[in-house]
């Protein structure tokens, strides 16, 4: 699950042509594009999404490519690997976006946009372990945000069952409305150097069905990291990122492998590496 980032977009330059003497060729100056379009690919050494560990534990590849206009319409597609222990069946995500990101002025800005969630293969009924109907993990959700300087807000909701959690799954009810929060703060320390804080809150529409009860959930997660970048588009980060709700994530109640017999504290606090580069 990819983070979108809200990009300078490069002004189109007006050159003024200049007259030359007789039998010399005009110098042709083409106006800077109003599309760009970069990839990225990054190593981590475990894949959190929104706090939860979505790999085992195991480390991941992740790229994508990303197209921004000068009017601020963008649209992206990410890729990583996940675990089957809790894609059942399938061990790849995908991700596909598109929005538009606004100024209001120089220091304030805004977002709006989509973001699907895709799982090729995976089905609730692939699980080896627990007996479901056919349920897909896929999740699309609606976006909007504002922005200050380095702080900034999103929030998401979700317009399908969120990750499949529905009364097929588990939960006393469907799911579609499920929010995320999202406060982020970036904060350059210098140049190459910037740290970033965040804090999101997830409210899902249904609780999860126990024998002992019904359990809720909502969680808060946790992010605190320094990021670099380095010559020739290199980036870097360390992170430490940890979510709450230690009944829901975690054994008996959570935290069991849809694929194996293994069990994981799904939201334990860990801290993350990474390494990429942009083209």
């Amino acid at each position: 699950m990819h983070q979108i980032r809200l990009s300078t977009l490069a002004a189109v330059t007006l050159l003024t042509a200049v007259s030359h003497v007789a039998c010399a060729e005009d110098a042709a100056v083409a106006p800077a594009s109003s599309n760009t379009l970069t990839s990225n690919i990054n190593l981590v050494s475990d894949y959190r999404f929104r706090g939860i560990d979505q790999t085992w534990g195991q480390p991941a590849l992740q790229g994508g490519v990303d197209y921004t206009h000068t009017s601020g319409f963008y649209a992206g597609l990410w890729g990583s690997n996940v675990s089957s222990n809790s894609y059942a069946g399938g061990n790849l995500e995908v991700d596909y976006y598109a929005g538009y990101n606004g100024k209001i002025n120089d220091d304030f800005g805004f977002t709006l946009g989509g973001y699907g969630y895709y799982y090729p293969g995976a089905n609730y009924n692939k699980s080896s372990q627990f007996v479901y109907p056919s349920q897909s993990f896929d999740n699309f959700e609606l976006n909007a945000g504002l922005s200050w300087k380095w702080i900034s807000y999103k929030l998401s909701v979700a317009t399908t069952d969120y990750f499949g959690a529905n009364t097929n799954t588990g939960y006393t009810g469907d799911t579609k409305g499920t929010m995320y929060h999202d406060l982020s703060v970036n904060y350059p320390l210098m140049d190459d150097l910037t740290l970033g804080i965040h804090v999101g809150r997830t409210d899902v529409k249904a609780d999860y069905i126990t024998g002992s009860g019904n359990v809720s959930a909502d969680y808060t997660d946790y992010k605190l990291g320094l990021a670099k970048t380095f010559t020739s588009g290199w980036n870097a980060s360390l992170a430490y990122v940890a979510a709450s709700n230690n009944t829901f994530f975690r054994p008996p109640v959570g935290g069991a492998s849809l694929a194996t017999t293994e069990t994981r504290d799904l939201n334990k606090g860990v801290v993350i590496l990474q390494a990429g580069r942009t083209f």
